[in-house]
């Protein structure tokens, strides 16, 4: 590239602006009539363009292969944007010197420091002055002519690569690997692999206790004789420091004091990016929070240490929403919400649902029911109940339940307090109490229900709805202190597992996988309400099978549940464009009558699902077949709700 250019662009630069100024006509206005227009599916045109000036680009570029042409011609603003008449002839100009800087960087980018570029306009160079009236000259004949001529030249590699301590000027001690950026000796010396190699050295101060580290300067030299780039990083790495006082900002609704008391970082305690995340990451999993800013201080304070400020951003405390689901093997349902996430200013959650679901069909095990369901239910949750890692979580609920193995007219309250250890892991205990009516194959019954369920959550991935790395596991010990007809004793044990992984960098391809397992001690099958046996089958266990179908039955053929079951899931999950996404999956899994597992009668099923991304979650659609079906089988099943399925 000419370096006479580089002072020549200011100059073109704020010649074209006063061009422009003196030249330009006034721009027609949008008017409320069209934009009325638009909404009754007109047509909307663009806005005319001041001054238009139409022209023609060619373009050529030497010594290159195709991958980097293709680059040139795609990063040029002349020739993307051709179709689009220049705001006259300093726009055009303006779109030329553009162009000079974005070709540039993209030689760079690939490692070519000799490269040379001219642009024309009329036969004109953009940098001559007289430029601007040639192409005045030009456009009344039609198309102003604009030729772009690239000789990228040799290709140049890294030579000496040295990373030095900008007081000192003596080499950095403990120095970071930084192969991952590609700034090697001997490597083609594309220009993102220095600020990689920048980013990685900083990084890893300000892991190491320096919050203030930074790349002073860099000497990069370029030897058109050996083709090399030497390359001299001057690092500042600043003081070590510790945290200081953190200063909190931004509430509304919401007690200040709540925020304090949950920024678990001791003064003194040293400085970590990785500390602060996890705050970060702790504060906003509180419903009312919807984000956290954590500003570090410019300087240190008279300590020695680094205050860092909180703000805080509020979501709405007030919301409502509604869904629906359906499925053709587990029938439809529709719920509508309200609910407050900062009740009292101490970030209480209060959420009130009612939902209501058709069947679609008679029951098999209770044929002359009615197939309308239905459930009320409100859920409260006080964060530190006890201490500030200690949450109430309470639910009660109303409602009549309708499979083809029972149907439940039930009244539940379940109440717990979870400890929250660190940012994955924590642990709930709690009570659950059930009464119910109920009839299945076996007739009419009333059951009371009362256990103290243990449960254990491990959660490391990357998001609620869409997980792309990391895993999920839940375990779940309950013993009862009544359950229907079994009365004292019996105990239930569950548990799942789930794991996700990006296969790459950008998160296109996921690999994801699920196993979960359960089984009930110390009871006779008939006497456990049916609710509380296990079954399998349907959208969220064994597509492709009706819900509750891959469970044990009785002589009659009723499905009666089972007292043990097991599952497992595999998915790849491929993102095709940014909003859209297809993914393979298979599921296994069956229920059994025994307390353990015995794996015969298990069904297989295998389908394809399409994935539609928004920012609240991926709406899905799945489609699934059996693979070995039993003769009262469905042939496929038809799933749609928000969200993953696990």
């Amino acid at each position: 590239m000419d370096s006479g250019f580089a002072g020549g662009f200011w100059v073109m630069g704020i010649a074209a602006a006063m061009f422009s100024v003196l030249t330009a006509t006034p721009v027609a206005s949008k008017t409320v009539l069209d934009d009325i227009f638009s909404w009754f599916g007109g047509e909307e045109t663009d806005e005319p363009v001041a001054d238009a000036l139409a022209y023609r680009v060619s373009i050529r570029v030497d010594h290159a292969e195709s991958d980097l042409k293709s680059q040139i011609e795609e990063g040029s603003s002349l020739v993307t944007l051709q179709d689009k008449a220049a705001p006259g002839a300093a726009g055009l100009v303006q779109r030329a010197l553009a162009d000079y800087e974005g070709i540039t960087a993209i030689l760079y980018e690939n490692g070519y420091y000799a490269g040379e570029t001219s642009i024309r306009i009329a036969g004109v160079p953009v940098d001559d002055m007289r430029v601007f009236d040639a192409a005045e000259k030009a456009r009344r004949k039609g198309a102003v002519p604009v030729d772009i001529s690239v000789d990228v030249g040799p290709q140049f590699r890294f030579g000496k690569v040295r990373i030095l301590d900008a007081k000192t000027h003596r080499p950095m001690p403990d120095v970071p690997d930084i192969e991952d950026s590609d700034l090697i000796e001997g490597e083609v010396a594309r220009s993102p692999a220095i600020a990689g190699a920048e980013r990685i050295i900083v990084n890893d101060l300000r892991h190491k206790g320096h919050p203030f580290a930074k790349i002073a300067s860099k000497d990069v030299a370029a030897d058109h004789n050996t083709l090399r780039l030497d390359v001299t990083l001057f690092v500042d790495a600043g003081p070590r420091a510790g945290f200081g006082r953190f200063q909190v900002s931004g509430t509304e609704g919401l007690d200040p004091e709540f925020v304090v008391s949950r920024i678990d970082v001791e003064e003194g305690e040293p400085y970590s990016p990785k500390r602060l995340e996890k705050l970060r990451k702790r504060l906003t999993s509180y419903p009312i929070i919807g984000g956290v800013r954590l500003k570090e201080a410019e300087q240190l304070d008279s300590s020695g240490l680094l205050p860092v400020d909180v703000e805080v951003s509020e979501r709405k405390p007030r919301y409502f929403g509604f869904g629906t689901k359906y499925s053709s093997t587990d029938g439809t349902a529709a719920n509508a919400y309200w609910g407050h996430r900062n009740l009292f200013g101490g970030a209480e959650t209060l959420r009130i649902d009612g939902q209501v679901s058709w069947f679609g069909g008679e029951p098999d095990a209770v044929p002359d029911a009615d197939p309308f369901g239905y459930a009320l239910t409100v859920s409260f949750g006080k964060p530190g109940i006890f201490s500030v890692d200690d949450d109430l979580i309470s639910e009660a609920a109303i409602l009549r339940e309708v499979t083809d193995a029972y149907v439940r007219d039930a009244v539940t309250l379940t109440a717990g307090v979870r400890h929250r250890f660190d940012d994955h892991l924590s642990v709930q205990v709690g009570v659950d109490f059930e009464q119910a009516f109920v009839e299945d194959s076996f007739g009419k019954r009333d059951d009371f229900v009362a256990g103290i369920p243990v449960d254990v959550i491990y959660d490391s991935t990357d998001s609620l709805l869409d997980p792309t790395e990391g895993i999920r596991a839940s375990a779940r010990v309950e013993p009862f202190v009544f359950l229907g007809e079994a009365g004292a004793g019996p105990v239930l044990a569950k548990g799942s597992l789930s794991g996700y992984q990006a296969l790459d960098e950008r998160d296109r391809f996921i690999v994801a996988g699920r196993v979960a397992g359960g089984s009930l001690v110390g009871a006779d099958i008939t006497d456990v309400p049916p609710a509380r046996r296990f079954y399998a089958g349907g959208g969220g266990s064994i597509r492709g099978y009706e819900y509750q179908s891959v469970s044990p039955r009785n002589s009659n053929g009723d499905i009666i549940g089972g007292l043990s079951f097991f599952e497992a899931s595999a998915e790849l999950r491929v993102k095709v464009t940014d909003t859209i996404g297809v993914v393979p999956f298979f599921d296994m899994g069956a229920a059994f009558e025994d307390e353990v597992p015995d794996f015969s009668g298990l069904r297989y099923a295998a389908g394809l699902g399409l994935r539609y991304y928004t920012s609240i979650g991926p709406i899905r659609l799945d489609a699934a077949i059996p693979l070995n079906p039993r003769s009262d089988d469905d042939g496929y099943g038809i799933y749609v709700s928000i969200g993953q399925a696990f």
